[in-house]
């Protein structure tokens, strides 16, 4: 992918293993291709599949040395269809299936995958809001198939795809009760949440259950602890229950109450997306930024020569992990 002689920075790994992996130094600038945009990248963040994808535990075809990362904001460089130098744009499906990362300098990126950022958005906000916004349509509307008034149950509602679930719920008409640590429900009610139990409360579910006394349409566990045995039972007859988190975690499913609600698990995960669901998203995801009802909080911000630092905070790996994204500036 990588040609000619000019060079730039990146962070990059030679092959998979742990954060320490990833070096910063100087790359061959991309020379993108006849169905590529070459981007001078603004804000870059920081998401959990990235660290799964540098460590190899979700396997994909990569290139090596491989640049990490799949999220950006930044400015067009080169003419294509569609794009002039200086549009303003972003991507959040780099780094996979032998595309290379996003965390350099430049970036050459497919033009299908790509679009433009509505003018006066905030590129940090932006880049933070992307790949959780995204994972939160896909999982709201393709998997669960959510209506207007419906009532959605978002647990784990302070962090990153949580906060966006709950704005994209709310945003569609959906009823939403969210879980969270006291300190966060503030900040759980700013974006849309009509209800908020503290998910440290031994009687959590019997209050969800309160709250949902017809049952829970959508039950997101963005904690990944499943606990099955709990949850199901509080779902409404064709009750859906969003899995995109807990690798390795083996629940104990109640399957007599699953079947006879006409319930149903929908497992998934973002990068699995087509081009066009991805394309759909990113439509949704410029309207609520447009109007500035999609916010993240911005847990802390580090420049591309911390690249391995960052992939440790989000990992947990480092003390004081920032409440909130983690974006990183080139």
């Amino acid at each position: 992918m990588m040609s000619g002689q000019e060079t730039m920075t990146a962070a990059y790994v030679t092959r998979p293993g742990p954060a320490d992996e990833i070096r910063v130094g100087r790359l061959r600038m991309p020379e993108p291709g006849s169905s590529e945009v070459l981007v001078k990248v603004r804000a870059l963040a920081v998401n959990h599949v990235d660290t799964f994808v540098r460590s190899g535990a979700y396997r994909t075809r990569l290139p090596y040395p491989f640049v990490i990362g799949r999220d950006l904001v930044g400015t067009v460089v080169t003419t294509a269809p569609g794009f002039a130098p200086g549009d303003t744009v972003w991507c959040d499906s780099l780094g996979l299936d032998g595309r290379q990362g996003s965390f350099s300098e430049y970036a050459a990126v497919p033009a299908d995958r790509l679009y433009h950022l509505p003018g006066d958005v905030d590129p940090e906000n932006a880049v933070a809001s992307l790949h959780t916004a995204a994972t939160a349509h896909i999982g709201l509307f393709r998997e669960a198939g959510l209506r207007i008034g419906e009532t959605v149950v978002v647990a784990g509602a302070g962090g990153g795809v949580g906060t966006a679930t709950v704005q994209l719920a709310a945003a569609a008409g959906a009823r939403v009760v969210a879980t969270a640590r006291p300190d966060d429900f503030d900040w759980c009610r700013r974006c849309g949440a009509d209800e908020v139990v503290d998910y440290h409360d031994p009687d959590m579910y019997a209050e969800i259950a309160k709250l949902a006394p017809d049952g829970v349409d959508v039950f997101w566990d963005n904690a990944g602890r499943h606990h099955l045995e709990r949850t199901v039972p509080l779902l409404a007859r064709g009750g859906r229950m969003i899995i995109m988190a807990g690798l390795g975690v083996t629940p104990v499913l109640p399957v007599g109450q699953l079947y006879t609600r006409d319930a149903s698990l929908r497992g998934f995960v973002i990068s699995n997306a087509t081009v066009a669901e991805l394309a759909a998203a990113a439509t949704a995801i410029n309207h609520l930024l447009a109007r500035g009802t999609l916010v993240s909080r911005i847990g802390t911000r580090l420049p591309l020569t911390e690249a391995a630092r960052s992939h440790r905070l989000q990992e947990g790996a480092e003390p004081h992990h920032p409440r909130g994204r983690i974006v990183v500036l080139p």
